[in-house]
């Protein structure tokens, strides 16, 4: 089961690297997963609640943590 917690602790760690910026590719590689239809409403969904920002990561659409 896909948890919104294991996609934050993979886009940051606060004491490595607390600005980091993952590429939804990036994202659903990590996590495994066959295509995006999973994943996305759980992004749309942290990015209502202002936990993730969207931005652009090399052309591509890219999250980075905004509050854990």
């Amino acid at each position: 089961m896909l948890k919104k917690v294991d996609i934050l602790n993979f886009i940051t760690d606060f004491r490595k690297a607390p600005n980091q910026i993952k590429s939804l590719a990036e994202i659903t590689a990590h996590l495994k997963l066959e295509n995006e239809g999973t994943l996305l409403p759980l992004l749309e969904e942290m990015k209502s609640l202002r936990t993730l920002r969207e931005v652009e990561k090399d052309g591509e659409r890219a999250f980075q943590v905004t509050a854990k």
